[in-house]
């Protein structure tokens, strides 16, 4: 039996090798420190939880929920933009919640995605950048992650050489992996060249909350005049409270986008579990130090990985903002690729991170790593890969001039 169309046109799942050399070594009693995946470790805010408890088992919360959000929920995100953003937004008509923003963002894809339809996709991206539009039978062309003339360089290359012309340009700032950040003037240039060209603009936030320059927080697009004529954009609770688990998300801006999107997942699902939506809007309505904790946690860690790696040999950019870094593959080792290297770094050094490559074909010379272990932990993972730098000149012999032949 051949492979399903929609199926065809998806890669082998990158991190799925690294995965399986991950759980090799677990399997064989190995302490990997793991720092692939974004998977927030910390707890969700106590009085989420409490609200949690305390919704469940009421009368008709069990029952279907609104696939669009609850009426309570998508005035607490309306009510977070105009906080945060200074953005009025009506939560009636652009406001959808989501099942996490990766759900969101692919039926988006769906909604709008005619088969051959052209999208401007950022490489290295979050993989459902790309994916949910190749799934939705669209095609992609990649223009630079950086937010500066490149960008819109290979913005205007696209224009005028693609058949069709493109329908939607995706941008992600903070970047999810590169942790790249971007300001107010790139957006408001990239809602003219929006509105110049009658392109779609997808905004990626996630991370909107996780920064560490509490004198220059991410700005959203939909601060942009005009930017409502054109655009989505899309957020995640995920971590923001730590609620990965709970799935939910937002899409938030244009109506007649937003309407598009809430009529496909009308025919999908019955929105989130009514119990988690409610605890979802007492994040939002309630107390909020716990982002700022939140944040200071991920600064902690993420100056102890840059301090801890650099001793160990391996400098890493610091990153503005995500609790990502996004960093080089040392030099002895780029030769392999960023697929070869994660799994080396397992095999010899139990620690794992994610390959660039997985985010796109620009991203192979990098690794993306997570900074979702407590610092104790990060420091460890630092020693085990100095241990490893330093012996891999006399062990690794046979296997980096070998690979570097490629």
């Amino acid at each position: 039996m051949t492979d399903f169309h929609r199926i065809r046109r998806l890669p082998p799942y990158v991190f799925e090798q690294v995965n399986r050399v991950k759980a090799a070594a677990r399997n064989n009693g190995v302490d990997i420190i793991d720092l692939g995946m974004g998977n927030p470790d910390l707890d969700a805010p106590a009085h989420v939880i409490e609200k949690l408890k305390e919704t469940i088992g009421k009368p008709r919360t069990d029952r279907y929920s609104a696939s669009k959000g609850i009426p309570g929920l998508r005035r607490a995100q309306a009510a977070y933009y105009e906080r945060r953003f200074g953005v009025k937004l009506n939560p009636d008509t652009q406001v959808v919640a989501t099942l996490g923003s990766k759900e969101g963002f692919a039926n988006m894809a769906q909604a709008i995605t005619a088969p051959g339809d052209v999208i401007l996709a950022p490489n290295p991206s979050y993989p459902i950048h790309a994916f949910g539009f190749l799934m939705a039978g669209g095609v992609i062309r990649s223009v630079p992650v950086e937010p500066d003339a490149q960008f819109f360089h290979a913005m205007e290359r696209a224009v005028q050489h693609s058949i069709p012309k493109p329908i939607a340009v995706v941008i992600c700032y903070p970047s999810n992996p590169t942790a790249t950040v971007a300001s107010l003037d790139f957006y408001k240039d990239v809602v003219a060249f929006a509105k110049k060209h009658d392109l779609i603009v997808l905004s990626d936030l996630a991370y909107a909350e996780l920064y560490f320059d509490d004198n220059d927080p991410p700005p959203s697009v939909l601060q942009v005049p005009g930017a409502m004529d054109v655009t989505v954009e899309f957020t995640s609770m995920s971590k923001t409270y730590s609620m990965a688990g709970w799935r939910m998300g937002f899409a938030v801006g244009n109506e007649r986008l937003i309407a598009a999107l809430g009529r496909v997942k009308s025919y999908l699902d019955y929105g989130a579990y009514t119990p988690i939506q409610v605890a979802a809007t007492a994040a939002l309505n309630g107390p909020q130090e716990c982002i700022a904790e939140m944040r200071a946690t991920y600064k902690h860690r993420r100056d102890a990985m840059v301090d801890s790696f650099g001793r160990a040999g391996w400098t890493v950019p610091v990153p503005k903002a995500s609790m990502f870094a996004w960093a080089p593959i040392p030099e002895p080792f780029r030769a392999m690729g960023s697929v070869e290297f994660a799994k080396l770094l397992i095999e010899k050094a139990e620690v794992a991170v994610a390959p660039g490559v997985g985010f796109g074909e620009h991203g192979d010379d990098y690794v993306r790593i997570a900074v979702v272990e407590n610092e104790q932990r990060i420091r460890q993972a630092a020693r085990n890969i100095r241990r490893f730098f330093e012996q891999a000149g006399h062990t690794l012999h046979n296997v980096v001039p070998l690979t570097a032949s490629r």
